[in-house]
C-alpha cells in the first residue's frame, strides 16, 4: 500500500540548480496522483501522473510533462483499460503504441518500484520495467548495486542502490532509496553526454510526519 508524502528535491546539472517539490496524493475515488514541479528563472517544469493500485501493481491511466518558458515542451501519456494501446504525445504528434499489463509512464515507474520493495523488502537482483516513452515502449532494467549510508539534512539513512542497465556504456543511472522512510527516493545520478543531472532529498514527509534519520 502507498502512502501519501511529500518531498523536495534539489536536482542540479551543468552549474544550475533547481529545487522540486513532489508530491502523492489520493482522490476520493482512490486513484493515486503524483505530482513534481519546479521553475528556475522564467522556466518551469510540471510532471502528473494518475494511477490506480491493485494490490501489487500500479495501473497508470494518465501522465503528462509540460515544460515552459523561452522553450516548450509537453509530453503526455493516456491509458485506456479497454485498449491494447497506449496514445502517446510527443513532438505534438501522436503515436499509437503497444500496451501490456505492466505497461507504466515514467513517473508511475518509480512508484512500482516501491511498491514491489513495500510489499517484499527483499530487493531483487535484477527487475524489468515496460514504460511507454515518446515514440516507444522502453525496458527500463534496475541492477540491485547493494546497500549505502548517506548523509542528509534529515540526518543519515541507510539506503538500497539501484543502477539502471543502459545499452550505451556512456549513459549511467542510478538511484537510492530509503527503506526506513516508506522506501522513498533519497538520491538520484544521472550520466549522459558528459553531463551529471544530480537530485538529493532536501526534506520530506509521509502522511504529513517529517522523516528524521540518525546523527551518524
Amino acid at each position: 500500500m502507498l502512502t501519501p508524502y511529500q518531498a523536495v528535491y534539489k536536482t542540479s546539472t551543468s552549474g544550475l540548480s533547481i529545487k522540486l517539490s513532489r508530491s502523492l496524493s489520493m482522490d476520493d475515488n482512490g486513484d493515486c496522483r503524483l505530482t513534481s514541479n519546479g521553475k528556475l528563472l522564467v522556466a518551469g517544469i510540471n510532471e502528473v501522473s494518475v494511477f490506480a493500485v491493485d494490490g501489487d501493481r500500479v495501473q497508470p491511466k494518465s501522465y503528462v510533462y509540460q515544460l515552459s518558458g523561452p522553450i516548450s515542451r509537453r509530453r503526455e501519456v493516456h491509458f485506456n483499460a479497454e485498449s491494447d494501446t497506449v496514445r502517446s504525445l510527443y513532438k505534438k504528434n501522436w503515436y499509437e503504441l503497444p500496451k501490456s499489463p505492466d505497461t507504466l509512464d515514467r513517473m508511475s515507474q518509480q512508484e512500482q518500484l516501491r511498491l514491489m520493495l513495500l510489499n517484499d523488502s527483499t530487493p531483487r537482483e535484477d527487475m524489468l520495467f515496460e514504460v511507454a516513452d515518446g515514440r516507444k515502449i522502453k525496458e527500463y532494467r534496475l541492477l540491485y548495486a547493494g546497500e549505502e549510508r548517506l548523509e542528509t539534512p534529515m540526518g543519515w539513512v541507510d539506503t538500497l542502490r539501484f543502477e539502471r542497465d543502459h545499452d550505451d556504456p556512456e549513459r549511467q543511472s542510478s538511484v537510492w532509496i530509503a527503506p526506513d522512510w516508506d522506501y522513498l527516493m533519497v538520491r538520484t545520478v544521472h550520466v549522459e553526454d558528459g553531463k551529471t543531472t544530480e537530485a538529493n532529498l532536501i526534506s520530506a514527509s509521509i502522511a504529513g510526519a517529517p522523516v528524521s534519520g540518525s546523527s551518524s
